[in-house]
Formats: C-alpha cells, structure tokens, sequence
C-alpha cells in the first residue's frame, strides 16, 4: 500500500472567522465547518498510518476513529497561541487512530516474538559493543541470515506503526513545541518533556542512515517511497531501516532507565 502524497489545504479567510465564532461564541454551526473543512486531514493521517499495515485492516475504520481525535483537536485547539491547527491536530488524530489499532490487537504473536528477539539483541550488543550494532552482528546475535532478519524487519514495521510519533522529533520541527494538552497535569508535561529530550539525544547516537530516515520521516514528513528516492533504495528497504531505528531507540531508551 502506497502512502498519500497531498496534504489537505491550509486554512482560509472563512476558515478564520470560523474559528472565531467556535472560540469566542460557541457557534455549534462553526464547528461543524471546521471539522468540514479539516476532513481531509483525517483521510491523510489515515492513508500514511494505513501505508504500514496488512491488506486486511480496514482503512474505513481508521478513518472513522480518526474523526473522533479532529472532534477532540477542534474542541481544545486555541488560536491565539500561534500554532497552526495541522499540526496541533496531527498527534490527536493519529493517537485516535492508533487506540483504534491497539483495540483489533491486529498484530500477529510472531511479529511480536520477533520485535522482542531483537530488541533484546540489540540491547545486548549496545551494552556490549558501545555503540549501535550493524545488522550482521543482529544476525549473528540471533542466529538467522540477513535476509530473514530483513524479513522480519518488514514485517515488524506494521507493529511500529506510530509508536513514539509524538516524541520522534530529529530537527526542529513544530511538532515538538506543540502545547500540552489542558487536562494534562504538570507532571504528566514534565515528565514528557524529559522523555523528548532523552529522545532527542538517543536520535542522535542512532547510526547515520537510521537518523536520516528519522529525520526526513518525523521532522521533514515524507512518505518513505520518497524516503527511498532520496537514499536511493526501494521504499521496502526504508521500512525496514525505520523499524530498526525504532527498536534502536527503545533499546537506548530503556537501557537509561527511561
């Protein structure tokens, strides 16, 4: 499955007076026509979500729970604070669609068996080696070939879907500056924001090629086929090395006691 290539359009002069009406008035009618109008938000954060997934789950569903978080987005979004409302959305959406996921518990015990032969083969090595493993020394830790190990890899990205999407944040993007959430109590904050600066350090002790994949996904937002065209490998390749830096950062994560 491909991933969608547009974004849905910004916000207009009537979009505008929208948010004022919803805002300032309550206007039920205004928040009608914003949940409108940022719609195909919930079909581009549905189709990239979908991208990593079998056949057999049904994109409709997502979608469909993905317009409970653009309900949540819409309601708690606050204009004047001068972020945009894609990108405030983006995380709610997606977080929706992802509790959606988690509750088809659609992932098969193989790929999960798998996932955790290898991060524990990679927590092993980085202990042992001072550094990030290559994938011969996975291999090599595990007992298969490369080939199996990209296999399972690919296979492992399905899991990996969003796992960490709010705190995977290489650059110097928006995303990592959004503003808590208002039932989010100050520990909750405080505590999130340790874990994206851990997260951030861990990014940049990842090896090169599975920091740039990180970077142009999270930060950059381009689709892994494009990933591909840039580092020159097919886009099954970037979903591999994507699943790798995943477990990557777990593994570093949990080895700092985070």
């Amino acid at each position: 499955m491909t991933e969608p290539e547009e974004k849905p359009s910004r916000t207009t002069p009537a979009i505008e007076r929208a948010w004022v009406r919803w805002v300032e008035q309550h206007d039920e009618e205004a928040r009608d026509q914003l949940i409108v109008h940022y719609s195909p938000l919930v079909k581009f954060v549905a189709g990239r979500v979908a991208a990593g997934l079998p056949a057999g789950v049904d994109t409709g569903e997502l979608t469909g729970t993905g317009v409970f978080g653009l309900m949540d987005a819409v309601d708690r979004f606050d204009p004047s604070l001068g972020f945009k409302f894609e990108t405030f959305a983006v995380p709610r959406i997606k977080g929706a669609i992802l509790d959606g996921l988690r509750a088809l518990d659609w992932v098969p015990r193989s790929v999960r068996t798998h996932s955790r032969q290898i991060e524990t083969a990679v927590a092993k090595l980085n202990n042992e080696l001072k550094r990030a493993p290559t994938d011969e020394e996975i291999c090599a830790e595990i007992g298969i070939g490369i080939v199996e190990l990209h296999k399972w890899l690919s296979t492992i990205s399905v899991a990996n879907v969003g796992p960490l999407d709010h705190l995977v944040g290489a650059g110097d993007g928006e995303q990592r500056q959004l503003p808590a959430s208002p039932d989010q109590g100050p520990d909750i904050a405080i505590e999130e924001k340790e874990l994206r600066q851990a997260m951030r350090s861990e990014i940049r002790n990842l090896p090169e090629r599975e920091r740039t994949v990180v970077a142009l996904y999270y930060d950059e937002g381009m689709t892994l086929s494009e990933i591909g065209s840039v580092l020159g490998v097919t886009e099954s390749r970037v979903s591999q090395i994507h699943s790798k830096a995943i477990i990557m950062l777990r593994s570093q994560l949990a080895a700092t006691g985070v």
